[in-house]
């Protein structure tokens, strides 16, 4: 289920690709769902569940690793964390 939503999230909604940036907008509310790799770093990880715990934030942790995650969104680089 969670992989659908992926896919239809990477053709419908803007993307955004990495724990800092998806951290930089979550502080300000402009997140409302976050995916996460398998592999995620436990720092993020903490801090992406304080801001779920804090408001509607959407979190999704993903069966994949980094590599896979980032041959989904079509970049030749590993992607741990995104969101919309």
């Amino acid at each position: 289920m969670s992989l659908a939503e992926l896919k239809k999230a990477l053709k419908e909604k803007e993307i955004i690709l990495g724990g800092n940036e998806t951290l930089r907008k979550a502080r300000v509310g402009k997140v409302s769902t976050v995916f996460l790799s398998e592999d995620c770093k436990p720092s993020i990880k903490e801090q992406i569940v304080y801001y779920k715990k804090l408001g509607k934030l959407n979190v999704i942790e993903l069966d994949v690793k980094s590599v896979e995650l980032g041959t989904l969104c079509k970049k030749q680089f590993p992607v741990s964390v995104l969101s919309y």
